[in-house]
């Protein structure tokens, strides 16, 4: 009996150490408030050997000075004097009642300081109409049509018109340049149209006009469209219905496939590649009426070029994105993001020499453009060695002016109808054009 007296006191007495040793046993294996931070910061988490987003929480709007100016003067108001020690012979319940009326007087003084502030803030975070007026709806829809893209894809369309083995026609290219044109506003505008609670997400796209709702969604639709339906019937009716069907197709696979494959795939980057190498086929279309080997020349090249770009841009929009939810390579796979850039720089240099082989240029189209290929794949291989904002940047800016630099040349070593007519080498139906041509 007395030993085993001896062992409950010895292990009551050792408890407390217990507790003690536990707690520094538990602070140093699980995970602590540190932890919980650094995976608030991060954008993507590898669970189950799966890839995940986490949408970044959104950062505390930034006060004006103004209102920190009021909030200062307001915390001066509500400070309260501080009152003498009572006497010690007072008593408790005497004590407590006079607190008590001081708190209640302060409190009504307070809440009569306070009122007027919280009613203006409140009036000021309310949501307001926007009234739509009419000097302002030309740049509206200028940005809701993208104007920037659209004429990147309206001057790739001029381009494969322009390289197009046939005469010049001026009536069919204002008709091609126009109906594709409106084709790609219709299309811009219905992407937007779709991802408006996710363009809200991004800071990149967060002042998009349906997102701070300057226009009403079926404003936005009608104007879609009026755009799509007159430019694909001009492209049909007026240029020929091979051209019509790829601008109406284009529509199609931007909106209906590119669009929600954004937050399903990374394979919508490969199929909005296939979006951007539409318009120069639709060039070639609408001055030959035939697909032929150059059209998928020209259609290559942008395919490839889209690649560098389109990276080195979501590089540095890898934490828009992942707000944004959308799974593109740079956010999920950012190692293939890299890879498929350098591999698609390669690509043009090879696609430049494939030209004339097919009798679309000159020998000294590869010579030119070399220098050119050679340079935005060193910036690819750049971005592939270093993978950080520096050298994605540079590689997105070279090839701004990379894609119109090679048209140009591809324009300027462009073998001319003369030469191949006299080779026989036009399509069907060129011939007699040209011998018109050659006539006084």
């Amino acid at each position: 009996g007395l030993f085993v007296w001896r062992l409950r006191n010895a292990g009551a007495r050792q408890i407390p150490c217990r507790f003690v040793h536990l707690y520094h046993v538990a602070s140093n294996r699980l995970i602590t408030f540190q932890y919980f931070n650094f995976l608030k910061r991060m954008y993507v988490t590898q669970c189950n050997k799966d890839l995940s987003q986490r949408a970044k929480p959104k950062p505390d709007s930034i006060v004006s000075p103004f209102h920190e100016l009021q909030q200062l003067d307001q915390e001066k108001k509500d400070v309260h004097r501080i009152s003498s020690v009572s006497p010690v012979h007072q008593s408790w319940s005497e004590m407590s009642s006079r607190n008590g009326l001081r708190e209640m007087k302060s409190a009504s003084e307070t809440e009569d300081s306070v009122i007027p502030v919280g009613a203006e803030s409140k009036e000021d975070r309310q949501w307001k109409e926007m009234k739509l007026r009419l000097d302002d709806l030309p740049g509206i829809l200028a940005r809701l049509s993208k104007i920037k893209l659209t004429a990147l894809v309206v001057s790739t369309a001029s381009a494969g018109f322009a390289m197009a083995p046939v005469p010049f026609e001026l009536t069919c290219f204002l008709l091609a340049s126009l109906g594709t044109g409106l084709a790609s506003c219709a299309a811009n505008s219905i992407n937007q149209f779709f991802e408006v609670p996710f363009d809200s997400n991004m800071n990149r796209t967060k002042n998009r006009p349906l997102v701070r709702g300057q226009i009403s969604p079926l404003l936005a639709v009608c104007f879609a469209a009026s755009c799509g339906i007159p430019g694909i019937a001009l492209l049909t009716l007026g240029v020929n219905p091979l051209t019509g069907a790829l601008g109406a197709f284009n529509i199609f696979l931007y909106t209906c496939c590119y669009t929600p494959l954004k937050r399903m795939s990374i394979a919508n980057t490969w199929v909005g590649a296939v979006v951007g190498a539409i318009p120069p086929i639709m060039g070639w279309t609408a001055a030959t009426g035939s697909l032929d080997a150059g059209a998928l020349l020209l259609g290559g090249i942008l395919y490839s070029w889209q690649f560098p770009h389109f990276n080195a841009l979501s590089w540095g929009l890898r934490e828009d994105y992942s707000r944004g939810g959308y799974c593109m390579m740079s956010v999920t796979h950012p190692g293939l993001c890299r890879r498929v850039a350098l591999r698609h720089c390669l690509a043009l240099i090879g696609l430049s020499t494939v030209a004339p082989v097919l009798n679309i240029t000159t020998w000294t189209f590869p010579v030119i453009s070399l220098p050119i290929n050679l340079y935005i794949s060193y910036l690819g291989f750049r971005f592939y060695r270093d993978a950080d904002r520096s050298s994605s940047r540079k590689l997105f800016f070279c090839s701004l002016w990379h894609l119109p630099m090679l048209l140009l040349v591809m324009f300027t070593c462009k073998k001319s109808v003369l030469e191949k007519e006299d080779k026989g080498d036009l399509p069907g139906g060129s011939h007699e054009m040209a011998m018109e041509i050659r006539l006084p």
